[in-house]
């Protein structure tokens, strides 16, 4: 019997998921249909308990129903409580419906795995405060970097994103003007890359051999990017961790991990060639 998923947002047509799990299912032999859901804003709760009770078994959630996604579920794994945010939903064998956020453990996957950077012991700058930065500090802190600071330009938004997470770790924030050191590792999670902006940063905010890593990805480099690796950065996009969120969605659901590198290279190439 084949199992049905699919991936919910407004917009939806650009989603890769589909192919990406596609591509997962093909790999491990799992029978599944994935499709895409366009769902007008405020109708996300009524759709997900339609998926649901039809019997549906797993839904990605995007923008802009990750906080609906997370008031819909009946239980929340700890990294989902963590970054307030729902972007996996599974239904469980007593009925209920889990709630997960995969993004965080995408992201490290990809800068861990893929790239082979390292965060452990490391000085770690996070460009953000909003959901995209609060989505990816749990699991940044279980590799123990030496430190995580975050930036902003609504100063008091960082420092209570700090405040949140500065049981676990050393966090400190601050605004885009003053840094309290050089890092070893700076993560863009801003909205600003999103409209394909940066903020205007410091250089002394980059460590020797520092590491710059976007959250966004597109078929030419980021604004971000570009700034980092003409200062003499290595740099890298998010397209790794869109695929390693999608196999933490697909582990969750199937418990298989599929392997990532073939699809990533696959989706890179496309991209390169548009």
């Amino acid at each position: 019997m084949t199992d049905n998923y699919a991936v919910v947002g407004n917009p939806i047509a650009h989603s890769l998921s589909p192919r990406i799990h596609g591509a997962f299912a093909a790999q491990t032999g799992q029978d599944i249909h994935y499709g895409r859901q366009l769902v007008e804003e405020g109708a996300f709760a009524a759709f997900a308990r339609g998926f649901f009770a039809s019997g549906g078994c797993g839904l990605n959630v995007t923008m802009p129903f990750k906080l609906d996604a997370c008031d819909f579920a009946d239980e929340l794994t700890e990294r989902a409580r963590a970054a307030g945010a729902v972007n996996t939903l599974k239904k469980l064998h007593d009925g209920r419906v889990l709630g997960d956020n995969t993004d965080g453990a995408g992201l490290v996957s990809d800068i861990r795995d893929n790239l082979g950077w390292v965060i452990r012991d490391r000085r770690v700058l996070v460009l953000g405060a909003g959901g995209a930065a609060r989505g990816v500090l749990l699991p940044l802190l279980a590799e123990t970097p030496e430190r995580i600071h975050i930036a902003n330009r609504t100063v008091a938004k960082a420092e209570w994103l700090a405040k949140e997470f500065s049981a676990d770790a050393e966090i400190t924030a601050g605004g885009l003007e003053e840094f309290p050191c050089a890092f070893d590792l700076i993560i863009n999670a801003s909205s600003a890359g999103l409209s394909n902006e940066m903020p205007r940063l410091p250089e002394k905010i980059l460590g020797e051999n520092c590491k710059a890593y976007d959250m966004v990805y597109g078929a030419e480099p980021t604004p971000f990017m570009c700034w980092a690796k003409a200062r003499g950065a290595t740099v890298a996009d998010g397209l790794g961790m869109l695929v390693g969120q999608a196999a933490e969605s697909f582990f969750l659901w199937r418990g298989l991990r599929p392997d990532v590198a073939p699809i990533l290279q696959q989706l890179r190439k496309e991209l390169q060639n548009k």
